[in-house]
């Protein structure tokens, strides 16, 4: 008995876990392989999808789109097919004896007897038509859609501009709806009308969705470089560290230990000849940037869908400078008036790209919405002045952050380190310039012709992209890069240093490597931002995001995270060792773009994280290794 006892309770214990464990699970409705309908992130459209997986913990469904993607949808956001097919409309007066009254009805100027089939044959064909607008409308919606996922990153629309669409349904909707108010003013049969007025409310619905879907985000939430406070502080600090770090390389022992530099009269630094130079080189390399040579490309779809045109000819004009430069030492110019002068040219320099940045603010502030840049419209003056507001000023075709990226402050920075060879060769009596200097000169100018000559591939980058014109562009374009890029040649002139022939064929090969990893990384980026289905990178394979964007798995870029960063601090780390070990000051360069890319990668593994959800994290599975695995 007792024995019997215990097994009634061991079942009893049984059939209470079973049935507690039936109440624990998750009351799913969809299952594995059932094609569903499921809602697009961010949006109120619905595609077709496949249910490939539950999460018990979280209740979400992991669905696969067609095209690939995998996304994880709440159960609210998934349909079932049967619910988006059409209902059939119902009649509105089915009795019999009602249709026999309205047969029997007299003539009024409301609703006239003989045409009465002839309306009835052509209210169904505007039904049918109605209907087929309604199709084709959210065909527009679905493709539209689409096209925003593919805009990142120049991925090519699939159809043609959005508001060319909006403009079509315009037309065709705007008939139908003067149609209707007409009816519903004279209309005798109200109930019968309520159908239609469902119709129309749903037209203008979607047609409301249409021209709101391109609204850009109003206000930037998150901001960078400190904020506010961290703007402000920048404004200043930059020009300041720019004019220490010129100083110090004047110095005899430009030491560290030896701060601060002992500073100049003011009136010193600054002189009305030169920024006349300034100024004359400034609208010189506008004008080669209007020369009608060269060819004329597209850019990448704007939030608006539309594309700005750019003209490539920056290798030109670079061509035309090294003849001017060219002309003026024929004619025994003094090139070396540039080192003589260099502080002031800074000076010079810094005084225009404020200007040029107040400029870019107050034009602004009249600029239309879909015009700002997404990373400048946070509503506060400072970090709007800093980042910029406006993302592509312009000046009738006149591209102002498109010519600054790449003409006066790139091409100067190479007439800069062809000054300082100059200026060595003059103050130290010397026939042939140092093999420091040579180096030095040869890196920089291969960098900047590569740039030059690969002038298309700066329109897929975050400056053109996403950036908006403001301080931070313009002084980094005609200060930072002509001033401090140049760092170790005008280190040189004052402290010359003597390297050998095998250091210098090491220095040499160190250089190629980084430069053949840096070119060979951004052409396949560039290349598949361009266009993904290009049977060249069919080699390349990826993983489909959300956005529309894919993320490379192979190549460079399945090898490590940004590849081409690890190419750039290759080549910095080249550019400083012809200068020796004696002081830290030419390696500013190399410390600085260390702390840039941080900042650039880390940035971009929150805005990847936060963009691409599920897709980034398997990235990150096939790709595990980052150039800074242990910084932030």
């Amino acid at each position: 008995m007792k024995e019997t006892g215990g097994r009634v309770v061991e079942m009893d214990l049984q059939k209470n876990w079973l049935w507690g464990s039936f109440w624990k699970m998750p009351n799913r409705r969809f299952a594995d392989g059932e094609v569903v309908m499921g809602r697009w992130p961010g949006s109120v459209l619905y595609y077709e999808v496949q249910v490939t997986g539950y999460n018990d913990v979280t209740h979400l469904y992991t669905v696969k789109y067609k095209d690939g993607t995998e996304l994880e949808l709440k159960e609210s956001d998934i349909r079932s097919q049967s619910s988006f097919k059409h209902r059939k409309s119902q009649s509105s007066s089915s009795s019999p004896s009602r249709r026999s009254a309205s047969r029997s009805r007299s003539r009024s100027p409301g609703r006239p007897a003989k045409g009465r089939r002839r309306s009835s044959s052509q209210s169904r064909e505007r039904k049918d038509d109605k209907k087929k607008t309604i199709q084709e409308t959210n065909l527009v919606l679905l493709k539209l859609n689409e096209n925003n996922t593919r805009r990142y990153n120049g991925e090519p629309d699939s159809t043609e501009r959005n508001d060319t669409s909006c403009k079509i349904l315009e037309q065709k909707f705007k008939p139908d709806l003067e149609i209707e108010r007409v009816l519903e003013k004279y209309s005798l049969h109200p109930r019968k009308e309520e159908k239609k007025k469902e119709e129309i409310y749903s037209e203008k619905k979607i047609f409301e969705t249409v021209k709101t879907i391109e609204k850009p985000s109003p206000k930037t939430k998150e901001l960078e470089f400190g904020g506010r406070i961290g703007t402000f502080t920048m404004i200043f600090f930059l020009p300041a560290t720019v004019f220490y770090l010129l100083l110090m390389c004047k110095q005899d022992d430009p030491s560290l230990m030896n701060f601060p530099p002992p500073l100049p009269a003011l009136e010193s630094l600054w002189e009305a000849r030169v920024f006349g130079v300034f100024l004359l080189w400034f609208f010189l390399q506008a004008l080669f940037y209007l020369l009608p040579i060269g060819k004329v490309v597209e850019g990448l779809p704007l939030s608006n869908g539309r594309k700005l045109q750019y003209r490539i000819n920056g290798f030109y004009a670079f061509v035309f400078t090294a003849a001017a430069i060219g002309a003026l030492l024929y004619f025994q110019f003094e090139l070396h008036y540039l080192y003589d002068h260099f502080m002031q040219f800074a000076v010079s320099a810094a005084t225009f790209s404020m200007g040029l940045s107040i400029y870019l603010y107050v034009r602004s502030l009249k600029t239309p919405e879909e015009d700002l840049a997404p990373g400048g419209n946070s509503g506060y003056f400072v970090y709007d002045f800093f980042t910029g507001h406006e993302l592509n000023p312009r000046i009738g075709s006149f591209d102002l952050k498109y010519f600054c990226e790449l003409r006066p402050g790139l091409i100067g920075w190479v007439v800069i380190n062809l000054a300082m060879l100059l200026a060595e060769m003059k103050i130290h009596n010397q026939s042939m310039p140092s093999l420091a200097m040579v180096l030095v000169n040869s890196f920089q100018l291969l960098y900047v012709v590569d740039a030059l000559w690969n002038e298309e591939a700066i329109l897929t980058t975050m400056d053109i992209t996403h950036d908006g014109f403001g301080f931070m562009l313009a002084f980094g374009d005609l200060v930072w890069v002509p001033f401090v890029y140049s760092l170790q040649a005008f280190y040189l002139v004052s402290h010359p240093t003597a390297i050998s022939w095998p250091a210098a064929s090491a220095i040499t090969i160190l250089n190629c490597i980084g430069y053949y990893i840096f070119r060979s990384a951004n052409s396949q980026k560039n290349k598949f931002r361009r266009n993904p289905a290009d049977p060249k990178l069919a080699y390349l394979k990826y993983i489909p995001t959300a956005t529309g964007k894919g993320l490379l798995v192979t190549g460079w870029w399945g090898f490590v995270r940004h590849p081409n960063y690890l190419g750039d601090i290759i080549m910095a780390l080249a550019w400083s060792l012809p200068c020796g070990f004696n002081h830290i000051l030419p390696y500013f360069y190399v410390i600085y773009f260390i702390c840039l890319l941080i900042h650039r990668e880390a940035r971009d593994e929150h805005h990847c994280k936060k963009k691409y959800g599920l897709a980034w994290e398997r990235y990150c599975q096939r790709v595990p290794y980052r150039i800074f695995p242990y910084i932030y």
